[in-house]
């Protein structure tokens, strides 16, 4: 029964493996039974929302039997006025994941291709393939490089073709929390034909502040091919809220409007982005403490005597030398979650998300005494 409906599938959705989040704490503790339950495995921030948007969830309850506003004005002139952009360049969605799955819905379809690394965010070939779209894959740079397991941006460069429609660019990177310079990055922009889309999703960029680092929702003018996408489920604290934007030239985001479905981004959702906009405070506390905490980490993973990618995001991809998988379990039975990255390839690795003071340190006891446990 189950292989006659995969026949009616589309083409491009039969082939397709779904995305694998991080295990959730109720599935935990239904298969161990184990109880005090950490999880640093989806890359959230672990201070939660600000208290200007619990603020305002809790005065928008009383209109939950209402649609949420369809265009989601409001919404858009805060992200307007954070970027010094005009509204009609924003495209709302459900997650910036909702904004990617637009992109691939309305520029790819069976003899087109997108352009991507090997190494960047699972939802790149998983939109591209259910279009019906070929992906085009660039290897990843090697572990000796500057930027370990990033973009390289030249081998991307000469898989765009007639064909591409769209180039997927994560800056900084997921799964290695690698990023790209200004520099390299615009002299990839400069040699991409104008006819081809460049994705650059920012979900990690609120993390990031070094002069060589490029704030690409200023480049807009410059580079009317360019869509940048963002993300409140990061540093923002929204990440169960789903909420993410595109900024565009106009004409693309008229285009994305058209296939956006009616209503995507819920009131909840709208009111809480616009007062964790207007919070800065909020913002700052939590890239501070991921970032104090980050280094406590990579430090803690020296010390045992691992290698990991150097990363500028709420997260560190370590490599231990061995297979992961019985590393990994031995920690969820000691009941802390962190992320196998095997479907990437990285068999011997785990990324580990930035939590809390107490929660890093009841991962590296876990984590260390999981290593002796599979070594023994």
């Amino acid at each position: 029964m189950s292989s006659r409906f995969l026949d009616l599938a589309v083409p491009g959705v039969r082939g397709l493996n779904p995305y694998q989040p991080g295990k959730p704490v109720s599935e935990l503790e239904r298969e161990y039974g184990v109880t005090g339950i950490i999880k640093l495995a989806s890359n959230e921030n672990p201070l939660g929302p600000g208290p200007k948007a619990v603020a305002a969830m809790h005065a928008a309850m009383s209109e939950l039997a209402r649609y949420p506003d369809a265009n989601g004005f409001e919404l858009k002139r805060a992200i307007a006025t954070r970027h010094g952009v005009s509204a009609e360049l924003i495209t709302l969605g459900n997650g910036s994941n909702d904004v990617l799955v637009m992109l691939a819905e309305s520029f790819l379809q069976p003899g087109t291709e997108a352009v991507f690394s090997e190494l960047a965010f699972a939802v790149y070939p998983i939109v591209t393939r259910a279009a019906g779209a070929s992906a085009s894959v660039a290897p990843a740079n090697p572990w000796e490089h500057a930027q370990p397991l990033g973009h390289d941006l030249e081998a991307m460069a000469a898989r765009v073709s007639e064909r591409t429609r769209l180039v997927f660019i994560a800056n900084p990177n997921n799964p290695p929390g690698t990023w790209l310079e200004a520099d390299s990055l615009a002299a990839f922009m400069d040699g991409v034909p104008a006819d081809v889309l460049v994705v650059v999703d920012e979900a990690y960029s609120e993390y990031l502040d070094r002069p060589e680092y490029p704030d690409c929702t200023q480049w807009l003018d410059r580079y009317p091919n360019l869509v940048v996408t963002r993300t409140f489920s990061k540093a923002f604290g929204l990440a169960g809220l789903r909420i993410g934007y595109a900024l565009s030239n106009p004409e693309v985001a008229d285009i994305l409007n058209r296939v956006r479905q009616p209503f995507n981004v819920g009131l909840l959702a709208q009111v809480a982005a616009v007062a964790t906009l207007g919070d800065d405070d909020h913002l700052s506390a939590s890239v501070r403490l991921n970032n104090t905490e980050l280094a406590r980490v990579t430090e803690a993973m020296v010390d045992l005597g691992l290698r990991h990618v150097p990363s500028v995001c709420n997260f560190v991809l370590v490599d231990l030398g061995r297979e992961a998988g019985p590393v990994y379990e031995a920690m969820l039975r000691r009941a802390v979650i962190v992320r196998p990255v095997a479907n990437y390839g990285l068999n011997d690795c785990l990324r580990i998300s930035i939590g809390t003071p107490q929660e890093n340190s009841r991962m590296i006891e876990a984590l260390a005494a999981a290593l002796g446990e599979a070594q023994g």
